[in-house]
C-alpha cells in the first residue's frame, strides 16, 4: 500500500524575474511588477510529500523528524531571508520563477532522500499561487 506524508514548511525570499539578455523594456512587458529592478519578496509556503511503502516495524513511511531536518538543511538554510538572484547560487544563471525554484528544491532534496521514496514539491509563492513538481 502505497502513501503519501507530507511536511509543510516556509522561507521568506527576495528575486527579480527578469533575463540578462533582454532589455529593460522586454522584462517589464513580460515580467511586469515583478521584473522591478530593486527586487520584491515573497513569504514561500512549501510542501514536501514523500511516497512511499509503510514501514511494518515501526508503522511510519519516514520518521518526519527527517524529512523537517532535510527541509532545514537543503531549502531553508539555502533560501531562507536571501535574494535568490544574488545569494543562491543555483540562481545565477536561472530565472527564480515558483517553477524553477520547485525544480531547483526537488533536486537538492531528491539526492538526500532514499531512493525507494518518490518526492512531490508543492510550492506557493502566493495563497493563490503555486506549483507542483514530482521530477521527471
Amino acid at each position: 500500500m502505497r502513501i503519501t506524508v507530507n511536511r509543510h514548511a516556509h522561507f521568506n525570499a527576495a528575486h527579480r524575474l527578469y533575463r540578462k539578455d533582454w532589455d529593460e523594456a522586454t522584462n517589464t512587458n513580460v515580467f511586469g511588477k515583478c521584473s522591478n529592478p530593486n527586487f520584491h519578496g515573497h513569504n514561500y509556503e512549501l510542501i514536501v510529500g514523500i511516497t512511499g511503502e509503510i514501514n511494518p516495524e515501526t508503522g511510519y513511511l519516514i520518521d518526519l523528524k527527517i524529512v523537517k531536518d532535510l527541509i532545514k538543511s537543503e531549502v531553508e538554510d539555502a533560501f531562507d531571508h536571501k535574494n535568490l538572484n544574488l545569494e543562491v547560487p543555483e540562481f545565477k544563471d536561472l530565472n527564480p520563477t515558483a517553477e524553477n525554484i520547485a525544480v531547483v528544491i526537488y533536486n537538492k532534496m531528491k539526492p538526500v532522500l532514499d531512493p525507494k521514496f518518490d518526492l512531490t514539491i508543492t510550492l506557493y509563492e502566493t495563497p493563490r499561487n503555486f506549483v507542483v513538481y514530482t521530477g521527471g
